[in-house]
């Protein structure tokens, strides 16, 4: 079953990154892989409700199972030892990738206080785009009255765009809210 966003990058979106960059085979245009999406806990290990309460979030937002990260050595300034959980991450592909823009685009960016647009300047030089959000209320899963702390967390849109034009240029034909 394909969503609305898969239809519209194989109808509209992928002849119009044809003839805007002049590509002579299909599989030159730019394409989405995945969405990763983290978040970096580091009161975990004093509070492990923290951990808990953050991995039930995440697993609303992008109804699939987060992974636990844990650190690799301890660090005595950040009062972390070895082998302790630090953050928690998701990849998203395939239907839950399309879903979790749509809602992302369409339901949680408008959501945002002050909202006028996101920035163009976050990506990486190689065809991905990076977004951090500072607070996870802007999803309309979270109750407010369910959480302890608003946390933030971390965006990473991968795609198979060659340079940071073609990945802007498959962004705004999605849908994604760019202001500059």
């Amino acid at each position: 079953m394909n969503t609305s966003l898969q239809e519209l990058y194989a109808d509209k979106i992928t002849a119009s990154l044809t003839k805007q960059f002049n590509y002579t085979n299909q599989h030159e245009v730019p394409k989405l892989v995945k969405i990763t999406i983290n978040r970096g806990i580091g009161e975990a290990s004093q509070n492990s409700k923290a951990l808990d309460n953050s991995l039930k979030e995440f697993q609303l937002i992008t109804g699939q199972k987060p992974i636990v990260t844990r650190s690799k050595k301890a660090i005595a300034g950040f009062k972390i030892r070895e082998d302790i959980p630090v953050g928690i991450t998701v990849n998203l592909r395939r239907q839950k990738m399309y879903d979790f823009l749509n809602k992302l685009i369409n339901l949680s960016l408008p959501r945002i206080r002050d909202f006028r647009g996101i920035s163009s300047k976050k990506f990486d030089g190689r065809g991905n785009y990076n977004l951090g959000l500072r607070e996870q209320l802007i999803f309309p899963e979270i109750e407010y009255d369910q959480i302890d702390t608003i946390r933030g967390f971390d965006i990473s849109i991968v795609t198979t765009a060659q340079t940071d034009e073609e990945s802007l240029a498959l962004l705004k034909g999605l849908g994604m809210p760019f202001y500059d």
